[in-house]
């Protein structure tokens, strides 16, 4: 590991039970930027993720925050400088938007702290930024998938970390809303420097708003670098078994990738 990279997986091995996930993963996260991973299923992006945020003691290899192993760091120095929203979150029952969202304030507070004007406003911003705000006072338990991914990342935001791991956090959302949680987490990107390590299943997507792609393939990083050198015909006949053609994204410029099935594609090869 760099000095440059403040976040990194070093031969890192993975596994539960008898069966092995990752093996000997290397991964730096470059700072400051989005980093999105992409495989197939069952590859071990959650499984990565999960160990990333110490969720998972690693078999071999250690996860590196800061020059320390983030197994050995105390859990709520951890959740201060790094945020998890996990890919199945569990809200307890009966609980309130609002106050799911103000947990997210508690790495905050020392044993004898009462909640300040400064929690306020984290919460009231990160409700605001996830478009939240009308459904503070309602159960969790009422809401629809979508609503609760929203509110599930506002309390990560909440939380106001400088560096994210989201494991699917576009899950149960229609397209526009997808669309929305990404724009904002580019704009905390940009805003506040925010390193994001996210798990995303859509490659366009993941091609479009990451600024560093990570494919996994066999319990290993297969290629990792700009959307440009890792979305290719090759990558994703190696990863996902599939066919395709690559265009250039007219609306972004960044590669597009149309997946070549039995039907519908005009004699199109890849």
């Amino acid at each position: 590991m760099t000095t440059a990279h403040r976040l990194a997986a070093e031969e890192l091995y993975l596994g539960y039970g008898e069966r092995e996930v990752i093996t000997g993963l290397n991964l730096p996260v470059p700072p400051g930027k989005i980093t999105a991973i992409v495989g197939a299923n069952a590859c071990g992006k959650s499984t990565l993720l999960r160990s990333m945020s110490r969720l998972l003691a690693p078999r071999g290899g250690q996860v590196i925050l800061d020059g320390a192993s983030v197994h050995s760091m105390p859990a709520k120095e951890l959740a201060r400088t790094l945020g998890l929203l996990p890919q199945s979150p569990i809200a307890p029952e009966g609980i309130t938007v609002a106050d799911l969202v103000g947990r997210g304030r508690h790495p905050h507070q020392g044993i004898f702290s009462r909640w300040s004007s400064t929690d306020g406003d984290a919460v009231a911003a990160a409700l605001e930024a996830t478009n939240t705000v009308d459904l503070a006072e309602r159960a969790i338990d009422e809401l629809s998938g979508g609503q609760r991914q929203r509110v599930w990342i506002a309390m990560v935001l909440a939380q106001q970390t400088d560096l994210l791991l989201l494991d699917e956090p576009t899950t149960f959302l229609d397209v526009s809303h997808q669309v929305e949680v990404l724009d904002l987490l580019v704009d905390l990107n940009e805003s506040r420097g925010t390193t994001i390590v996210m798990v995303l299943h859509d490659l366009n997507m993941a091609a479009r708003y990451a600024d560093h792609l990570v494919a996994i393939a066999e319990g290993n990083v297969l290629i990792a670098g700009e959307p440009d050198e890792v979305l290719t015909v090759r990558t994703v006949r190696e990863v996902f078994g599939l066919e395709s053609t690559i265009i250039t994204d007219p609306t972004c410029g960044r590669p597009l990738m149309l997946p070549l099935g039995r039907h519908r594609v005009n004699g199109a090869s890849a």
